[in-house]
């Protein structure tokens, strides 16, 4: 399922073999874990592959015996066919109540037949008897396009479906389980491009107050019941789900690129930061199925010698475990799921000198498997009863038709096994511990602002996230005192004092009210807990654009803090100054740290940041010496080729020379026969079009002249509206831009060539 991204002996291996390894946690994450029973170690037996799965569908209770997770979990059914099918995403309001997102149309054949059609819908899921299993539904929302977003803000729900960039909020007025008013929130008016497998994922409600999203390079704020765009300058990220930790640290994945975890070294807002070591790939990257998978889109060089799936092809879903009714030791764990593999994996996330890094939790095996054909997990949440969620969408077919065609290696599997016959299916499970129950019901939409407050402090990551968007939403600022006590630390109304993250979501929530002051950020900038110091930094940010002279002080005085978690983040905050001291102290800061590979990555994605606000997202992206290549390239291109080419390579009204813009694609990979027509020239016909002249040969010219005009055809011209990728990576340069010793390579393996190339010579496939 290679670009499918939604539905679609070493160190690590000794260190994290058993689930109850030794990791590092911050004091917030101890002591705000209320679970009390241990994590056994390990499985109950080995790892066996089922050689001969059956693809018939399995009953919920079938399903649920199909399983196989670590000594003292076990999975239960919350809801099944028919009260769901389809399921792609759940949201829970303040009352617990569920909002199930589904995609009814999605691949009902192996062809997509009439996938885009307003048939969809979310269903309303209530637990009446708090048994644990939903026993109450309705139809909330009926015929819509795909939905593929959803979030709940006080009674009423954000949706934003597929092909389109708008959202509205629905609610139901009337009590009855449907929406009956609509509001349109967010309008953009045109459709959204790609394939359904390539639009935006997310709407996660982030501790920063910020909504973020994958794909488009926005991120959003609900103001006043209207939801409010920000760009984000170096693009966004990801592809099917995202998720955020205790501390605000947002996590992506690529299903395309076959990446599991990416995008959480720095707040998409400062720019991009990848690290290739972010996993070790030789341990990270393989998946651990225990059932044969022959329905694996790119064949069988994706599969091992038992026949199932060696690598990640569809991470998609992922979420950090924030609960309280699961063993503590999985507090913090980054979960993502691999629906072609019909696995889970499980992580940890390991903080080295300022970088993250995710490390699997076992050797060879994965958290959650199963030997169901159609288990085909597409999300994970944290509930609020403290649990796992995972929804199932529970179906044959996961690719979409782009990936099923006539010729593909997926179209026979899929027939062969009948997978095409399974659908209109779907499950909701929760993951338990023997000996731990599950926790309370909220009732946070019926319950007073300060009451909300308390709940800033609660052991469960869903109860502090939603009490901090109810309490902001509600723009309620009676509860300021009693926010800003419990943010320096205080008991207050509390029956206790608060935990550090008790701390943290007050201080974020008196941002989300507008009413951080001074006081507060001082004090914690002081605090023994290396997050609150971050956190404060963070929250300097309106003050530092003001240049506040106090606070530059303040910030001075934290250039040699403990944490490179704080460090990072002071230089971060620091870029958002344009003041001279801010600049100096960046610099001291950075001449602190100069063998610190997090900082000093830092600093280039800030400077490229800084790039493409000068120069624009396309030169932007480059690195400084491709881009005075590509600059200088133009520079030509404007003053000798565009009198035939046109300006921007758009065609003269004479028609005297071919098309560059967004033309020749096929001969990107080209790069060597596009050096020799600038070495030798181009006559005759062009893609069977005459000229009225042929293209004059440009070899008198330097190997670094002819580099350069290349390059800015190559980059900026010929890939125009061809799926320009926004993060421009060493591999991307390499196969666009072209050097000089390429030039020169040429050069002498075409010596005493004196004719011009003809286009049948140069357009020949490659081998």
């Amino acid at each position: 399922m290679k670009r499918n991204h939604w539905l679609a002996g070493s160190l690590v291996a000794a260190a994290f073999l058993a689930v109850t390894c030794t990791r590092t946690v911050t004091t917030s994450q101890q002591s705000q874990s209320t679970a009390q029973v241990p994590e056994e170690s390990g499985f109950a037996s080995p790892r066996v592959v089922d050689q001969n799965p059956s693809p018939a569908p399995l009953t919920p209770e079938q399903s649920l015996k199909s399983f196989r997770v670590p000594k003292g979990y076990h999975l239960e059914l919350v809801a099944s066919e028919p009260m769901v099918t389809e399921p792609v995403a759940i949201a829970w309001d303040g009352n617990a109540r569920m909002y199930v997102c589904q995609m009814e149309t999605y691949m009902q054949d192996v062809e997509g037949t009439d996938e885009h059609t307003n048939r969809s819908r979310i269903m309303l899921l209530e637990d009446t008897d708090n048994d644990g299993k939903m026993d109450k539904s309705s139809v909330f929302i009926d015929k819509l396009m795909l939905p593929r977003m959803i979030l709940t803000v006080g009674n009423e729900l954000l949706v934003n479906e597929t092909d389109t960039y708008d959202m509205y909020a629905y609610k139901d007025t009337d009590g009855d389980g449907v929406a009956d008013q609509k509001r349109h929130v967010y309008k953009v008016g045109r459709k959204a491009p790609g394939n359904m497998e390539h639009q935006r994922s997310g709407l996660d409600w982030n501790l920063d107050n910020w909504i973020y999203v994958t794909v488009d390079p926005v991120r959003f704020k609900y103001r006043n019941g209207m939801i409010q765009a920000d760009s984000l300058v170096s693009g966004s990220n990801g592809q099917w789900g995202l998720t955020h930790d205790n501390y605000g640290r947002v996590f992506f994945s690529r299903a395309g690129a076959e990446n599991a975890g990416i995008g959480f070294q720095i707040n998409p807002s400062y720019g991009q930061l990848d690290f290739k070591d972010a996993y070790d790939e030789a341990t990270f990257g393989p998946v651990w199925p225990i059932i044969k998978t022959p329905d694996v889109q790119g064949g069988l060089k994706r599969l091992r010698s038992d026949s199932t799936l060696n690598h990640f092809t569809a991470g998609n879903g992922q979420s950090i475990f924030r609960g309280d009714r699961l063993p503590k030791t999985l507090v913090g764990d980054y979960l993502i799921s691999e629906p072609v593999a019909r696995i889970i994996r499980r992580a940890k996330v390991v903080n080295k000198a300022g970088k993250t890094t995710l490390v699997n939790v076992y050797e060879q095996e994965e958290f959650i498997a199963s030997t169901d054909m159609n288990f085909r997990a597409v999300n994970t949440y944290t509930g609020p009863d403290g649990c796992l969620y995972i929804v199932d969408m529970n179906r044959g077919i996961i690719q979409e038709a782009t990936w099923t065609g006539a010729d593909s290696y997926l179209r026979p599997q899929i027939k062969r096994l009948g997978l095409d016959n399974n659908k209109q299916r779907g499950r909701i499970y929760r993951l338990v511990y023997d000996g731990m129950g599950r926790g309370p019901k909220p009732r946070m939409l019926d319950e007073p602002t300060s009451k909300l407050v308390t709940y800033l402090d609660h052991p469960n990551g869903w109860w502090r996230d939603n009490a901090q968007k109810e309490i902001v939403l509600r723009g309620d600022k009676s509860v300021v005192p009693a926010l800003r006590q419990m943010a320096l630390g205080q008991k207050g109304t509390l029956s206790q004092t608060p935990s550090s993250l008790g701390q943290l979501h007050a201080l974020w929530t008196l941002e989300g009210l507008e009413s951080v002051d001074k006081e507060v950020l001082f004090q914690l900038m002081q605090s023994e807990d290396a997050q609150l110091r971050r956190a404060a930094v963070w929250n300097s940010e309106p003050l530092l654009k003001k240049g506040d002279e106090e606070v530059l002080g303040k910030l001075a005085s934290m250039k040699a803090d403990p944490s490179y978690d704080v460090r990072t983040q002071l230089l971060l905050s620091l870029d958002r100054s344009k003041s001279p001291k801010a600049k100096a102290i960046a610099k001291e800061l950075l001449a602190m740290n100069a063998d610190n590979e997090m900082l000093t990555s830092v600093q280039a994605s800030l400077q490229k940041n800084e790039d493409v606000r000068t120069y624009g997202a396309r030169l932007g992206a480059l690195d400084a010496a491709s881009r005075k290549m590509v600059m200088e390239g133009a520079t030509t291109f404007k003053s000798l080729c565009a009198t035939c080419h046109g300006a921007e390579g758009k065609g003269s009204p004479t028609n005297l020379a071919p098309v560059l813009a967004g033309n020749f694609r096929r001969m990107t990979p080209k790069k060597n026969e596009e050096i020799k027509i600038l070495l030798h020239g181009l006559t005759g016909p062009v893609e069977g079009k005459t000229y009225p002249d042929m293209m004059p040969p440009m070899g008198a010219n330097s190997d670094e002249w002819i580099a350069a005009v290349l390059s800015y055809i190559r980059y900026d011209l010929a890939l125009a509206g061809a799926g320009f990728p926004g993060r421009v990576n060493a591999e991307y340069l390499a196969r666009i831009m072209v050097k000089p010793e390429e030039v020169k390579k040429v050069r002498e393996e075409t010596t005493g060539r004196t004719t011009a190339w003809t286009w049948e010579e140069l357009d020949k496939p490659i081998k």
